[in-house]
């Protein structure tokens, strides 16, 4: 399983037992992560194969992880169980992910130093035999999966009008919206 879909020891473990549950389910493990702070959080992010999950869908798999984590009991102290979607901004977490959302805005990150630097912004460009490409300013380069440690979409204007238009073919927002307005302003 990639470290971008569980980084941690733990967060690989407790994957691997909530997997099944939720592909059982019908739904894609995104990403987990295991919290500290104040409050320790259990954090799952879940989506539709063909995306646009919904509260529902996420109270049928918190339901569904509950139980399991309540018989596995893999966390020592009291937690709060948290499943979401993977939001508009998503974290592009496996392979596939690189390749559904090719000519978008991406920021990626590496473990390591790559020619002086380990931030890239830019558009992605697919998947070209394991790397993923990305358009930055110097040019399109290619970087190894194993190399991310981080990698999700930016937010954008198109990246909204698109998420609002699917939300809405798919009958999830079912009253009228204004179109948006993706004209630049100017001020005086």
């Amino acid at each position: 399983m990639s470290d971008l879909i569980a980084s941690s020891a733990i967060d690989r473990r407790l994957a691997a037992i909530v997997t099944p549950v939720i592909e059982g389910l019908g739904y894609e493990l995104v990403r987990i992560r295991l919290m500290s702070g104040k409050r320790i959080s259990l954090q799952i992010m879940a989506d539709k194969p063909e995306g646009g999950i919904v509260v529902d869908d996420c109270a049928k798999i918190s339901l569904a992880v509950s139980a399991v984590l309540d018989v596995e009991d893999p966390i020592e102290d009291e937690y709060a169980l948290e499943v979401s979607s993977p939001g508009i901004d998503r974290p592009l977490t496996r392979l596939k992910d690189f390749e559904t959302f090719n000519g978008y805005a991406v920021k990626l990150m590496t473990h390591d130093l790559i020619e002086g630097r380990k931030r890239f912004s830019g558009e992605l460009r697919g998947v070209e035999n394991g790397e993923i490409l990305i358009e930055i300013a110097e040019g399109t380069i290619g970087l190894q999966f194993e190399w991310l440690s981080e990698a999700k979409l930016l937010l954008t204007d198109e990246l909204i009008a698109e998420s609002l238009k699917a939300r809405k073919d798919a009958g999830v927002i079912t009253e009228e919206f204004d179109e948006v307005d993706t004209s630049e302003t100017t001020e005086d």
